[in-house]
């Protein structure tokens, strides 16, 4: 009995490499910032992370800006809150994200919409996956990326388990955004689309990256997609608050 305890204990223990999505960071203190990432191998997780002042360290705070994707080494300890790193190093450097400013805003808006809506995510390999190629996608296109938060929004729903099911669409019907259902007539309550914006978002729905360029939109309706997308959520995420980067994205399809 006493060896397979201590045998439990030395796995619990030992040391794990995973990928990771870095979606938040704060300061705290002088030389200390909480980072929350994503990881392939255990989801949603938050570290204390320590930052040398010397120019020659390893790990620096430029390592954990919004969606930057690491390799990670990390000890998790059950029952705490925040995780300590053992090793951590780029697992693929960005080529335009941070120099492109409407790529910039796109990354700090998706970012800040992945710390809320993946809170209390667990392990999930193909949610990782789906967001891993999305950025990197994202930073190799030299063009054709104004709708890509729409599509990343619309298609990310179906890992979350209210993703609705285009087959049930028909033209002229309204959309439930409680329900995720497609109706021929609207539903006793108010959060509902239209035939028109209905019919606009499962046509997005049903795009991907390489052909979301065929759909060409005004400023003015990607940002009222932009805002019903963010309305859905909200209705099926408990406490999704106002987001702080929304007006700043806004502002590149003015």
């Amino acid at each position: 009995m006493f060896n397979v305890q201590c045998l439990s204990y030395l796995c619990i223990r030992m040391l794990t490499k995973t990928q990771a999505i870095v979606l938040h960071s704060l300061k705290y203190g002088e030389t200390r910032l909480i980072v929350d990432m994503f990881t392939r191998s255990y989801g949603r997780l938050s570290f204390i992370v320590n930052i040398p002042k010397s120019s020659k360290a390893k790990v620096k705070k430029q390592l954990f800006q919004p969606l930057t994707l690491l390799e990670i080494e990390v000890d998790v300890r059950q029952k705490v809150q925040l995780q300590k790193l053992s090793d951590v190093r780029l697992a693929a450097p960005f080529l335009s994200i941070p120099f492109n400013p409407h790529k910039l805003s796109i990354s700090l808006f998706v970012a800040e919409f992945l710390y809320y809506a993946l809170r209390s995510e667990q392990r999930n390999e193909l949610l990782y996956d789906y967001m891993e190629s999305s950025i990197l996608w994202l930073d190799g296109q030299d063009g054709h990326y104004a709708n890509f938060h729409l599509v990343f929004l619309m298609r990310l729903s179906r890992f979350l388990g209210f993703y609705p099911n285009l087959d049930d669409y028909e033209a002229g019907d309204y959309f439930d955004l409680r329900e995720s259902v497609f109706l021929p007539s609207p539903p006793v309550h108010r959060d509902f689309l239209h035939p028109e914006e209905a019919q606009k978002v499962q046509l997005m729905m049903r795009m991907d990256y390489s052909t979301m360029h065929l759909f060409k939109m005004s400023h003015e309706e990607r940002n009222r997609l932009l805002e019903v997308s963010l309305t859905y959520y909200r209705l099926h995420l408990p406490d999704f608050p106002e987001m702080k980067s929304v007006g700043v994205l806004q502002e590149l399809y003015q």
